[in-house]
């Protein structure tokens, strides 16, 4: 099972860069920002509540999808850059096992612990 769910990762990470490749925009925005989302993990500095609220929220898929939605409502290549970048990063995070953040620690995930 564990092979499927990382294939179908897999699948959302080469959509990802699919949509990316529909826009009009150089491919080092992709690369430079690929690692943006996670300024989040800053939020454990505060506390282990905050870290995952701040890591979850530029991890989280639905995000992704709804600035990317939104980039195209308001027609602008760049916010869409920003959702299709979130989007494919949490791709990137799932198939090495980095899931959504449960707020007892960073090692502890939705697809659960992490170096288990």
């Amino acid at each position: 099972m564990k092979t499927s769910l990382k294939l179908e990762e897999l699948a959302m990470l080469m959509l990802g860069v699919f949509l990316f490749y529909q826009l009009e925009l150089s491919w080092w925005w992709f690369v430079a920002l690929f690692f943006a989302p996670d300024i989040g993990m800053l939020g454990y500095v505060l506390n282990e509540k905050i870290g995952a609220i701040t890591y979850n929220l530029l991890h989280h898929k639905f995000v992704a999808i709804t600035i990317y939605f939104f980039g195209i409502l308001i027609t602008s290549e760049i916010i869409q850059m920003l959702g299709i970048v979130f989007f494919s990063h949490s791709c990137f995070d799932r198939i090495l096992g980095y899931g959504l953040k449960l707020k007892k620690g960073f090692k502890f995930t939705h697809l659960g612990e992490i170096g288990n």
